[in-house]
């Protein structure tokens, strides 16, 4: 994938040159910024865009977790952003209840021992192409009061591989088997060591599965995706000879939505109340990219990002991408009706659309892949659905040029857009009426 961007974050000026020297040495790393503080980190972020963003815990203003509340929100603005967690907290419970808030893509490093051969450099090549990774301190620690069980090697080296939070195609691959004899191997291992578990081994188990858990949902979510992109992209863009890696240039719409006080909304909200509404919130979504030929490219928490016009070309990319705006609107209208009538919360979507080049390829490697794509262009409709109140769509000058048919839109701007140098004017399609 060419050089790795890396933004550094840490309230120490010695630790962040420190980190920068360590990586300085390497081919395919490019510290591109550093960071001393929440703020800072989510500016800097926003402003340079790196593939991966290596965070102490606890910065300024509480020294409590704005590094990684700060990472995260940052990925969730720009979905695929890698996250690498230095830590001082070699307790396995901690790095894997961290982990587990969003296995993909994210390492949790000790700090003591982050300088140790090229464990730092390998960790920013395993998040930047979606994996993870633990400290093998923290391996150690989960493993070590498992050692007495009665297990052999081949069991031995599953669960050394499990503890690492390998995925379980991973496994499968290095096995030369299928996932799902390795996820059968995997409860054997667990219901066998769960026999034999006393003490310090029940809580070394319970972590095991935990960090397993999460990498299982993370499989079944990239599973998840992959039926929700049309047709099988990765293998037909393999069937027509284009390679892991290969760039298409392509002129395509981008839609990205958000739930606006989704974070309000879950402070307040059960659980698994809320889990069933953002599960019920993606089948429209998804439902209504689909039925316009878009391919859904992200969940992330409350937002959605779909791109119309790759990986196959549309000639009316905007059009298809503007109709689904609007079913999405009219989707989630339908379903606030039936959420009020059960006292749930509704949820609010602003919708942002822009139009462009973006590069398109399929990245990664034979144990995971993923279509992506980028450009300014998905950089822009992250930033107009910030312009975009409750159910209302906002275009970027070139989608609405690009529309067949027009619709009775506000202008916005030419208004400043952070990140950009250049003013920016806008389309704003106000909300639906109720029953619409």
């Amino acid at each position: 994938m060419g050089r790795i961007s890396v933004l550094l974050a840490d309230d120490s000026l010695i630790v962040r040159e420190g980190l920068r020297a360590l990586l300085g040495t390497t081919d395919d790393l490019d510290v591109v910024g550093v960071a001393g503080d929440y703020a800072e980190l989510v500016a800097r972020a926003e402003e340079l865009g790196p593939h991966v963003i290596v965070t102490d815990i606890r910065m300024p203003p509480t020294f409590q977790r704005e590094g990684i509340d700060g990472a995260q929100l940052v990925r969730k603005r720009h979905p695929g952003t890698g996250i690498v967690i230095l830590s001082q907290f070699d307790d396995p419970e901690y790095a894997v209840a961290l982990l587990s808030e969003g296995a993909s893509g994210c390492a949790y490093l000790l700090k003591d021992g982050v300088a140790e051969g090229d464990q730092l450099a390998r960790a920013i090549r395993a998040v930047s192409s979606g994996g993870s990774l633990l400290d093998p301190k923290i391996v150690e620690a989960m493993v070590r009061p498992l050692g007495d069980a009665d297990l052999s090697p081949a069991e031995e080296e599953l669960l050394a591989w499990v503890a690492e939070g390998r995925p379980i195609k991973a496994i499968a691959i290095k096995r030369r088997t299928t996932g799902a004899d390795v996820a059968a191997s995997v409860e054997r291992l667990f219901f066998k060591l769960a026999k034999q578990a006393t003490g310090g081994g029940e809580a070394g188990l319970r972590n095991l599965r935990r960090l397993h858990q999460a990498i299982v949902d993370r499989e079944e979510q990239g599973a998840m995706l992959s039926r929700l992109l049309p047709g099988g992209i990765a293998d037909r863009l393999r069937q027509r000879g284009h390679a892991t890696g290969e760039i298409q240039r392509l002129v395509v719409t981008i839609l990205i939505s958000d739930v606006r006080g989704y974070s309000a909304i879950a402070e307040v909200s059960d659980p698994s109340r809320l889990a069933e509404q953002l599960r019920e919130h993606r089948v429209v979504a998804s439902d209504a990219v689909l039925a316009e030929h878009g391919t859904v490219m992200q969940f992330v928490g409350d937002s959605v990002m779909a791109v119309f016009g790759a990986p196959e070309p549309l000639a009316d990319d905007a059009d298809c991408a503007l109709r689904t705006a609007n079913a999405m609107h009219r989707g989630q209208l339908e379903l606030n009706r039936r959420w009020g009538a059960a006292g749930l919360p509704p949820f609010e979507l602003g919708v942002g659309l822009s139009t462009g080049l973006v590069a398109a390829a399929l990245i990664g490697s034979e144990e995971r892949a993923e279509y992506s794509v980028v450009g300014d262009s998905v950089n822009l409709a992250q930033r107009l659905q910030q312009f975009a109140s409750c159910g209302e769509t906002v275009l970027s000058e070139a989608t609405y040029a690009a529309l067949g048919l027009r619709p009775q839109v506000e202008q916005v701007g030419p208004t400043p857009v952070k990140g950009r140098k250049e003013l920016v004017t806008a389309f704003r399609l106000p909300a639906l009426p109720p029953g619409k």
